[in-house]
């Protein structure tokens, strides 16, 4: 991505460093299969990503990106923990049901 005003320059930041990961695909998934609260933070984080790179705040776009990270596995875990209690009651209230018409 070249700066628009000069089509000569390089682009910007031209300090070398990589964008950190933004996390926005993962967040978003983990929002809306898994944990509603959780992921709607994980995408606040992600999104904060590119912008802070992109102002130079290097420091502050992988602290985000951390974040986000960190946010989208706690969705995701809890939404997981959800689904195998969900499973573990039907399951026992299937067998429960099979044991009450003995």
């Amino acid at each position: 991505m070249s700066n628009p005003s000069y089509p000569d320059a390089p682009p910007y930041p031209s300090s070398g460093q990589q964008c950190p990961k933004n996390w926005l695909v993962e967040s978003i998934v983990a929002t809306i299969l898994c944990c509603l609260p959780f992921g709607i933070v994980a995408i606040i984080f992600a999104a904060q990503v590119s912008g802070k790179f992109q102002a130079g705040d290097y420091a502050g776009a992988q602290k985000a990106s951390d974040t986000a990270k960190m946010w989208t596995i706690v969705s995701f875990a809890c939404g997981l923990v959800v689904t195998i209690l969900y499973v573990g009651m039907m399951v026992l209230g299937v067998i429960g049901g099979a044991v009450a018409e003995m």
